[in-house]
């Protein structure tokens, strides 16, 4: 404890030692020559089975077979996160009766925590929660915010790394309806 205070050593700097773990750890990978595996344009998506927020599990790409797919992964502690979840709501909202799924893929943050942002993101997403980290892994997401658009095949037909232009991402997703 530091002058007393029990939420020592706090929120910011225990959010701070386990990116720099995380850093450390993709740096040691990286360095014995084991890259994350990032899916290709064109490959199939990564399977997972990743918790609800109320709970119950979803299976992808087998519970969305015919879809098509966004999965963004997304923190809290990420600005552009939460502005893009919010800015592409309205193009969700309005592809969504022709077969577009929304999957926001926390990556290993608390239930709690993701339920208060989804709830001030007010999207009517599926937010799944990515608590071991291995869903993002499989996807070799290495920053945030990182998209990945899948067809109604299973097959990844973008990645988008950083924030896209609701315009972007509504050129896509349009091709693929």
């Amino acid at each position: 404890m530091c002058g007393g205070d029990p939420e020592y050593p706090g929120p910011i700097l225990r959010k701070s030692i386990k990116w720099v773990a995380v850093l450390m750890v993709s740096l040691l990978l990286l360095a014995c020559g084991i890259e994350p595996a990032t899916p290709k344009i064109g490959q199939p998506s990564p399977a997972f089975n990743l918790e609800r927020l109320d709970g119950s599990h979803i299976q992808f790409p087998g519970d969305l077979k015919g879809k098509v797919v966004v999965v963004q992964f997304w923190a809290d502690w990420c600005p552009p996160c939460i502005h893009e979840m919010i800015a592409l709501a309205p193009v969700y909202a309005k592809y969504q009766p022709q077969g577009l799924v929304f999957l926001a893929v926390n990556m290993r943050q608390d239930k709690a925590i993701v339920k208060k942002w989804a709830a001030q993101i007010n999207a009517p997403y599926e937010y799944l929660l990515d608590s071991k980290g291995e869903t993002s892994l499989a996807y070799g997401v290495e920053a945030l915010p990182t998209g990945f658009i899948v067809d109604r095949e299973g097959l990844i037909s973008a990645r988008i790394l950083g924030e896209p232009t609701t315009e972007t991402f509504e050129q896509i997703i349009q091709e693929l309806l």
